[in-house]
This record gives C-alpha cells, sequence and structure tokens, in this order.
C-alpha cells in the first residue's frame, strides 16, 4: 500500500509531533505496518460511523488516532487526521 500526506495532514502532524516528540519512532512502526497489512490486529483499525462513515480509524496509541481514507482499488491509503480522540472525533 502507498500512503498519502496532503498539506493539510502534513501540517497537523508537525503540530502533533511538536508537542509529542516521544511518539516519533512508534508513528514511523505504525506507519510501516499500515503500508504493509491496514488491519493489522496491533493497529485497531476500524471503520467509523456517521459523519465520519468514509473514513477508517487506527491507534496510533491508546489515547491517539489516525485516520485515514482506504482506496483499495489504488491500493492507496490517503491520511487525513491525527490527534487524541477527541481531537479527531
Amino acid at each position: 500500500m502507498k500512503l498519502v500526506k496532503d498539506d493539510d495532514y502534513k501540517r497537523k502532524e508537525r503540530k502533533f509531533f511538536k508537542k509529542r516528540p516521544h511518539l516519533i519512532d512508534k508513528y514511523g512502526e505504525v506507519l510501516e505496518k499500515l503500508k504493509t497489512n491496514p488491519f493489522d490486529s496491533s493497529l485497531k483499525t476500524h471503520k467509523l460511523k456517521g459523519d465520519l462513515s468514509e473514513f477508517y480509524a487506527c491507534s496510533l496509541t491508546y489515547e491517539y488516532r489516525i485516520i485515514c481514507v482506504f482506496l483499495i482499488q489504488n491500493e492507496t491509503i490517503v491520511l487525513v487526521d491525527i490527534g487524541s480522540h477527541d481531537e479527531v472525533y
């Protein structure tokens, strides 16, 4: 799978890690797992409901999530948002 980060996501990512630099290594591990197998059980990937029903979420840690869109036909994952549960939902 290919991961895509638009400019908006890159801005959110920089802001997120400015406050939480200790999570950068874990983030790298999660992105590698997303590329290899987006439904790896350790990621806890799940489809969202309601207004976010076109998106999936996976766990960075218990507290932090990554929101993404899976475009399976192109084997592409578009990263949309990163943050705490309350920030991204």
